[in-house]
């Protein structure tokens, strides 16, 4: 991903933050030939240091079928909006789109046995919708049984990670607070809220 040195994000707990908050990622395959794409949950864990991705997909879906030792990627798209160039200062300016996303890449490993696949969909339960986790915990051990079954768990150990905080960095403190105003007032408070973040001191 292109990204200028002063739109990459540094901090290490925001990018998780941010990874955890935007958890319906892209899963890309095939990067050294034909390409697939599924949109899957991701839960985000830190292991050892490492950052790993928890996901799962549908057996039906062929994608699981190309994990071999190839790399994957996964996007991460967070708020991103429209900038005009009526809201600088400088009136010589052109229209652009503020955003942030993150890239992760890695090598997806299969997850098979029974129990660990069952804990990963507790977790994402327990995450979503902790209101309704007793009751998934009293499902019939038969129903879960086919559940599981007709899905494909893994997980994707971060080689990796790519980043870009595009928030009008380059034009200087003043103008981001203008954008991040004009953001607010559009209700994209995401963005704005992300911009007023990142100003520069």
């Amino acid at each position: 991903m292109y990204s200028p040195r002063y739109n990459q994000l540094e901090d290490r707990a925001e990018l998780i933050a941010f990874m955890r908050a935007n958890n319906f990622p892209v899963l890309v395959t095939g990067l050294g030939g034909a390409l697939h794409a599924s949109h899957l949950p991701a839960m985000v864990h830190e292991r050892g240091g490492e950052i790993v991705l928890d996901m799962h997909m549908a057996r039906n879906n062929p994608q699981w079928q190309e994990f071999f030792d190839e790399e994957a990627m996964v996007i991460f798209s967070g708020p991103h909006a429209y900038i005009s160039p009526r809201w600088y200062e400088n009136k010589e300016r052109v229209p652009t789109w503020n955003y942030a996303a993150v890239h992760v890449y890695g090598i997806p490993q299969l997850v098979t046995e029974r129990e660990a696949k069952y804990a990963s969909q507790r977790r994402l339960v327990a995450s979503l919708d902790p209101q309704w986790l007793p009751q998934f915990d009293a499902l019939p051990e038969k129903y879960v049984s086919g559940m599981l079954e007709g899905i494909v768990n893994f997980e994707i150990p971060a080689a990796r990670v790519e980043t870009r905080w595009k928030l009008s960095q380059n034009r200087g403190r003043r103008e981001m607070e203008l954008i991040a105003a004009e953001l607010e007032s559009l209700g994209e408070s995401a963005l704005a809220e992300l911009t007023r973040r990142h100003l520069p001191d």
